[in-house]
């Protein structure tokens, strides 16, 4: 995600004789990029949102904009792409954690995902919110990554469940509902902020996975 824990690059590239490699700068360039978009594309919506706007928020010019992304729909799409991809590394490392019970090993799951949303509101509501109307490419990018998480799921589930002995899936749509139930939730809490926080989803999502997985038994 945008200013997510894994940058370690500079956000102040130094200029001159002491200015670092192209490849850094570039870096860096997109990383500021990233925030400046999803901070504009939260505050704006994705149909408001320029080009401009973005550059502006990111202190840059409009050119270094295009050297990047060809319009702001190429912008969300590698925004998205970015926020996806952390919130599936936070969950996958979530899922390595030991835990006594099959619950606190899903719970560990949830735990990391809403907190990585928390930890990053703008980005999220481009993960869960702009995206949906940022037209057909944007559609079918969503469609694969919530396809992607719901295989995560139920992959984890199909791997980790035996050992405790636990139920699992009856089939990957069941897993797909969960992802489709948990992301509306949370799309919902951006959308209303109810609830306040949206860390307070955690006992819902965890009784609804709970749920699914006790029609097995």
């Amino acid at each position: 995600m945008a200013q997510s824990p894994r940058s370690t690059a500079p956000t102040v590239v130094p200029r001159g004789r002491h200015a670092p490699p192209l490849e850094v700068r570039l870096t860096v360039q997109r990383r500021r990029l990233f925030e400046a978009a999803a901070t504009v594309f939260a505050q704006r919506g994705f149909a408001d949102a320029t080009a401009e706007a973005i550059s502006r928020e990111a202190g840059m010019s409009k050119a270094t904009f295009y050297e990047h992304f060809a319009n702001k729909e190429e912008a969300i799409l590698a925004l998205f792409d970015e926020a996806a991809t952390e919130v599936m590394r936070q969950m996958a490392l979530a899922s390595e954690t030991p835990t006594e019970t099959y619950p606190e090993h899903l719970a560990n799951g949830t735990r990391a995902f809403l907190r990585t949303l928390a930890e990053w509101p703008d980005a999220a509501q481009t993960l869960l919110v702009e995206i949906i109307g940022a037209g057909p490419r944007a559609t079918e990018r969503r469609d694969a990554i919530l396809d992607a998480f719901a295989d995560a799921i139920y992959r984890d589930n199909e791997r980790i469940a035996p050992t405790y002995k636990a139920p699992r899936f009856a089939s990957r749509d069941d897993a797909f509902a969960c992802v489709g139930a948990i992301v509306e939730l949370a799309s919902r809490q951006l959308r209303t902020k109810k609830p306040r926080d949206i860390r307070e989803l955690e006992p819902v999502i965890d009784r609804l996975m709970i749920g699914i997985l006790e029609q097995r038994r």
